[in-house]
């Protein structure tokens, strides 16, 4: 893994999923970590505005069985890619009802695939990025091609509000790249987290733009992590189709004693203290990633 899988790409993704153990590099003696501070910077998130009507309801029945299932590592055409990558959210969290809600390119047409209700990687708690009357906008897993093939950016699609439980989301993490910073923004302040970490090479760029934390979790026979807990994103390599042989690039906030610089093939490589705190924040919160 160039740079040891800090992108987790897929390794960590394809590893915890797959049993594909990533290629991160002998582990070395940790790092002194740094210290956490707080700032009041504004949140990247915007205030609750009106509902507005928008698309007309749509109250026909589906069954979600014959659409295909939106998760980390499907590759759905249809889906559009968010056309908003440094948009803000509504500070909302969607979870599917029942089995789960069928999803639409466009909701004056047909759903073009379903999210589960529950998926063993999670990436089924959303964040809400545009609310109307019976229609809600958000940014899901999975990629609307590979990036040999076309647009691997992160997508979004359209669900019936009569189909999902939304609840507020508070939190937000935000990521400069250029400032070696990383910012967990709460209700409009921000707590410094990070005052530097490493990031993807030239080759294999971090995704910039917005995302979401899919799932979290602790993967022990992944040595460079420490013990400490991956937590994983919603969007995946812009350079690689897949990675340790799956077919899945998912980027991630993780561990490594080498925390500094473009040096990791698209994972955000942070100290114990900040792995711990991200790892500690809801499914669903929004990521944005600043160049």
């Amino acid at each position: 893994m160039a740079g040891a899988a800090v992108f987790l790409i897929a390794a960590i993704v394809v590893g915890v999923l797959r049993g594909v153990p990533a290629d991160e590099g002998a582990a070395a003696t940790p790092s002194p970590s740094a210290t956490a501070t707080t700032t009041p910077t504004p949140a990247p998130t915007a205030s609750p505005t009106p509902t507005v009507a928008g698309f007309p309801q749509n109250a026909n029945p589906y069954d979600v069985s014959t659409l295909p299932q939106v998760n980390v590592f499907a590759v759905i055409p249809s889906l559009p890619v968010d056309d908003s990558p440094f948009g803000p959210t509504t500070a909302e969290r969607a979870v599917p009802l029942g089995v789960g809600a069928p999803v639409w390119a466009d909701p004056r047409g047909e759903p073009v695939a379903y999210l589960p209700r529950e998926y063993a990687y999670d990436g089924t708690t959303v964040p809400v990025i545009e609310r109307q009357e019976h229609w809600i906008k958000v940014l899901l897993t999975g990629r609307q091609a590979m990036p040999s093939q076309g647009n691997p950016a992160q997508v979004a699609g359209w669900l019936r509000v009569s189909d999902v439980e939304v609840a507020p989301s508070t939190e937000t993490v935000v990521v400069s790249i250029s400032a070696r910073t990383i910012d967990i923004v709460r209700n409009g302040v921000a707590e410094r987290i990070a005052g530097d970490f490493a990031w993807g090479t030239d080759a294999t760029p971090t995704p910039v733009g917005r995302a979401f934390i899919m799932t979290t979790r602790v993967v022990p026979e992944y040595g460079y992590t420490r013990g400490h807990p991956i937590v994983y994103l919603s969007v995946q390599s812009p350079t690689l189709d897949g990675f340790g042989g799956a077919d899945a690039a998912v980027t991630a906030f993780h561990y490594h004693d080498d925390r500094s610089g473009p040096i990791s093939n698209g994972c955000l490589r942070v100290d114990p203290e900040a792995i711990t705190k991200l790892s500690a924040l809801p499914l669903g919160t929004p990521v944005i990633v600043n160049p």
